[in-house]
């Protein structure tokens, strides 16, 4: 492919998305930037949200990982089917009934002024590390597909990514997002779809010979069944619940779309629906990781690897599309990796957008006109915060994505795990002063732990469950600085 051609696909997808963020931001104002006015149809929300739930990662991640992890994602997967009922039955409920814009406003009335900053703080850096992690990952492809063949610096390619999302979405917010996002899940499905029937057909393989040699080879193992392994089944799932409830249910992001739909009713709905198909769309992603190392084997491809000579799955599918299939193919792929990593990319820059002008500015006591300016510049701020930390991971970086991220959401939001559950499951106080000290500690006594657990813990190896630990250690320093007290009655009007 040649670069020209990525570089007119870009071009003209992103004149797709500039027009749709004109014709929806008209008239926008502080809360249709926030919360779409509170009038969004629970179907868009649901639909809108697969593409901001997966990203990037997903799309690369998930099919280069399983040579060597096989299908053990899976067992994550189901573990959030259980996150996404505690979500919808526990965690919206509780937003709807409070009205809240911002999520952490909640700790404020549980637990008092540090409680609520430091929650929000916590979100701001993991949203801030994670979004930049996926938008590492595409503007990798592109400086591998486009950039490098032309002599651009990567950081210039970091620049153009970001100043594109900004672009679209700096107006409308939340309004323009649930229309981009909508064509951008529409599109990253379609280009899933489309790479598996073309890799079938490269393998002379229907439907029946599909299912049979993805079912018959041993990268489609979902079950492991020793408790040391860091792909043990059980583990995985419980990492999956948790993972959901924290990075969906307890992070602005995903919970900002929620809290746009009609009712509560609606949004548990549009949970539902979102649900079943998000389970559905990580077996496509999978079902294409074996087919990419089935072709690679029977075209005698040789794969990227490292220094110790492990194959580096985040390179598989990019390599293929890029050097090996069609022409056709080739364009599907760079579709979809932009598809699916703008709509993650741009839903997580306006929520740490609204989180910040929220939950730090305290926005509402200006009128309109400075609430616009503030949250604009703002926004700008956030977009250069993200290039930053992508070239500093991009320094950094020597493991797979989809890994990363999930750890580095064990260490930063296991003090909101701690925090939100503290709140719902007991009616303690807090000396609320003590609560960042607290919510700090945390991270650092489950790093120690984690580094050295094989020796602590006789060979046992932490996952993705790093994230329960830290979530643990944070409820019982908070419960170590409790007071009893009658816990206030929330008062919706103070959200």
């Amino acid at each position: 492919m040649s670069p020209t051609l990525i570089l007119s696909l870009i071009a003209g997808y992103f004149t797709v998305l500039i027009i749709i963020a004109v014709l929806t931001s008209r008239k926008a104002t502080s809360e249709s930037f926030f919360i779409a006015n509170r009038n969004a149809p629970w179907y868009m929300v649901a639909f809108a949200m697969i593409g901001t739930s997966l990203s990037g990662v997903t799309f690369i991640s998930v099919p280069g990982m399983v040579q060597s992890q096989a299908w053990s994602y899976m067992a994550v997967v189901f573990g959030y089917l259980v996150g996404y009922l505690v979500i919808g039955l526990v965690l919206m409920p509780l937003y709807y009934r409070l009205q809240l814009v911002s999520i952490y406003t909640y700790l404020e009335q549980r637990f008092g002024f540090w409680s609520y900053k430091t929650g929000a703080l916590f979100f701001l850096i993991s949203r801030a590390i994670g979004s930049a992690f996926r938008l590492y990952l595409v503007a990798g492809v592109l400086q591998l597909a486009v950039f490098d063949q032309m002599g651009v610096p990567f950081y210039v390619t970091v620049i153009v990514s970001i100043l594109l999302i900004y672009l679209y979405t700096f107006k409308g917010g939340l309004k323009t997002i649930l229309w981009t996002d909508t064509f951008q899940t529409l599109a990253m499905l379609t280009c899933v779809g489309v790479s598996i029937y073309l890799i079938s057909s490269e393998l002379n393989l229907g439907l029946k010979e599909l299912v049979k040699t993805v079912k018959d080879s041993s990268m489609s193992q979902i079950y492991f069944s020793h408790l040391k392994d860091d792909k043990f089944f059980w583990k995985q799932f419980a990492s999956g619940a948790f993972i959901t409830i924290v990075m969906t249910g307890l992070d602005q992001d995903l919970m900002q779309k929620n809290l746009s739909c009609r009712s509560l009713a609606d949004a548990q709905k549009n949970m539902f629906w979102f649900t079943l198909v998000l389970v559905f769309v990580n077996v496509l992603f999978l079902t294409l990781g074996v087919l990419l190392y089935q072709y690679a084997a029977v075209k005698g491809i040789q794969l990227p690897t490292n220094a110790e000579g492990k194959i580096i799955g985040d390179n598989v599918f990019p390599l293929l599309a890029t050097n090996h299939f069609s022409l056709f193919a080739g364009i599907i792929f760079i579709l979809g990796i932009i598809a699916v990593t703008y709509a993650s990319a741009d839903s997580a820059l306006t929520a740490l957008t609204t989180s910040f002008c929220v939950d730090f500015l305290n926005i509402k006591q200006y009128p309109e006109n400075r609430q616009k300016n503030l949250r604009q510049l703002t926004h700008l701020g956030f977009s250069v915060v993200l290039m930053v930390i992508i070239l500093i991971f991009q320094a950094l970086n020597d493991q797979s994505l989809i890994t990363a991220v999930f750890k580095a959401a064990g260490y930063t939001y296991g003090p909101l795990l701690g925090l939100f559950s503290f709140g719902i499951l007991t009616r303690l106080q807090l000396r609320d002063r003590m609560v960042l000290p607290v919510c700090v500690a945390a991270p650092i006594i489950t790093y120690i732990i984690n580094v050295n657990s094989e020796a602590w813990l006789g060979g046992y190896k932490f996952g993705f469950e790093i994230l329960l630990l830290n979530g643990a250690l944070t409820f019982l320093g908070l419960l170590a600085i409790s007071r009893t007290a009658q816990v206030h009655e929330l008062n919706p009007a103070h959200a």
